[in-house]
């Protein structure tokens, strides 16, 4: 009887270093084991959601403790009348402007506020001036809470602080005032005051001319 010799053990050798299973190549025919069956199953790929797309800056505010940009002035005088940080004493405290549509109110303040200033035009608030009491609260204090808000500022300067868009301008100024601007108003008075610069040059021009 011959003995067999090693070539079994060879041929699984060599199977094993072309990285090819020894029992697939034993058994031809045979239907797949289920790990077989599973990993030769196509990979099915799952769309990953849409990044949420990152929230954009906010706008700057037009309002202080119920003051808006925009309200008429008794709207304004009442909410005046009802903040305990400011000192409003009557019609004593308005005044008119030497601009044309123009008056202004000016309070003085208690605690957080020293002193404030409200200016309409044609009826409607349009700048807002309030000067904080630095025994009270501190610019940094203030930059940081409004930074935390409306995200970083448009412009930084040595002078101001200023968020803005093509509505409104908030600024944190030096030495301790915010600042709230109607930028549409703003553009209509500038213009107003244009034509005016340019009306009195015109006379001025002509007055010269009749030296």
């Amino acid at each position: 009887m011959r003995r067999a010799g090693p070539a079994p053990i060879v041929a699984f050798a060599v199977l094993a270093l072309l990285g090819l299973p020894a029992a697939a190549q034993s058994a031809q025919g045979a239907a797949p084991s289920p790990e077989q069956a599973v990993t030769a199953a196509p990979a099915v790929t799952v769309p990953s959601a849409e990044p949420a797309a990152p929230a954009g800056p906010k706008a700057p505010s037009r309002s202080f403790r119920g003051l808006d940009l925009g309200m008429d002035r008794d709207s304004a005088i009442t909410a005046l009348k009802k903040d305990s940080v400011f000192s409003y004493d009557g019609p004593e405290d308005i005044s008119l402007l030497p601009s044309p549509n123009q008056s202004l109110i000016e309070v003085s303040g208690l605690s957080f506020v020293r002193r404030a200033y409200f200016q309409f035009y044609e009826g409607k608030l349009w700048t807002m001036i309030v000067e904080l009491n630095p025994d009270k609260v501190d610019h940094y204090s203030i930059y940081t809470s409004l930074v935390a808000k409306y995200g970083e500022p448009s412009l930084l300067n040595p002078q101001e602080s200023r968020w803005e868009d093509q509505q409104t301008r908030m600024a944190l100024e030096r030495p301790l005032t915010l600042r709230y601007m109607d930028m549409q108003v703003y553009a209509k008075v500038k213009e107003g005051a244009s034509a005016k610069t340019s009306a009195q040059e015109l006379d001025r021009q002509g007055f010269l001319g009749g030296l």
